[in-house]
């Protein structure tokens, strides 16, 4: 990356513990993150037997990092077992943490990193009578458990985390967006869009509305459409180098991103 965003202010919308890495790269190029977490992660406690049927299953799914990351806090002392299992991940960074991991990733999506483009996949299409665990939060997308259940197979959900709106003190943010301070906006997932609508005034959220907004899917990219937002730049994935990339699109014309 070489593009130099120039002092732009960027609004970092990312859980506390996952902005950092983000901030640092804007930072290192140049530009100034502003920090205002609109989603907060928790663990939630898990049954045992759900883990044993989870370790049970024929095929992991994984939705996130997130889910990544708690599966294994989870099952600690058991991942040994995880390498027998076909694991597959929803996009490059949720695979990127299985791999981290060391274990052994079976499907993952090359472009369309959704569920959408999970179940496309060759090795999910003739699941019929196998045993699949989708290893998400609470109140994740219901598509992935429907359709492989309508392919035949036996799905559960283990549900690890879950998120919710953080007790933020808007007062600094809205004041610069107020002032024409703040240049882009990154959002990283549709409920964080939802509580960032609620969070601000509507002489504040009118005027962010206009500036540039940066999302990880074409599903967000339409809910933001719907929102009010007038510019909307869509990363190649969810990563923070591909939202880097795109971010110097934005602000020099450097390397690609998608319109919408």
């Amino acid at each position: 990356m070489t593009g130099d965003l120039g002092g732009a202010q960027i609004l970092v919308t990312r859980p506390t513990a996952q902005a950092e890495p983000l901030c640092r790269l804007i930072e290192q190029h140049g530009g100034k993150p502003l920090r205002f977490p609109t989603l907060a992660i928790a663990p939630m406690p898990v049954d045992p037997k759900s883990l044993e049927n989870a370790l049970a299953s024929d095929w992991l799914l994984f939705t996130s990092t997130n889910a990544v990351k708690f599966a294994l806090q989870a099952l600690a002392g058991k991942i040994t077992e995880l390498k027998s299992k076909r694991i597959a991940a929803v996009g490059k960074a949720t695979a990127a943490a299985l791999e981290q991991a060391a274990l052994n990733l079976t499907s993952c999506p090359d472009t369309d990193f959704s569920s959408e483009g999970l179940l496309a996949q060759s090795s999910l299409s003739d699941v019929a009578g196998q045993r699949i665990t989708i290893v998400r939060g609470l109140g994740g997308r219901e598509v992935m458990a429907q359709e492989l259940t309508a392919r035949g197979a036996q799905v559960t959900c283990l549900e690890l985390y879950r998120r919710y709106a953080p007790a933020n003190d808007n007062r600094a943010i809205q004041k610069t967006i107020l002032a024409g301070n703040l240049d882009a906006t990154t959002i990283t997932s549709g409920e964080a869009l939802q509580n960032l609508l609620t969070m601000l005034t509507p002489e504040t959220l009118a005027k962010m509305q206009r500036l540039p907004l940066l999302v990880v899917s074409s599903r967000i990219a339409e809910q933001a459409r719907r929102a009010g937002f007038q510019c909307i730049a869509v990363t190649a994935q969810a990563s923070d180098s591909a939202i880097l990339e795109t971010l110097t699109m934005l602000f020099t014309g450097e390397n690609s991103g998608r319109r919408h």
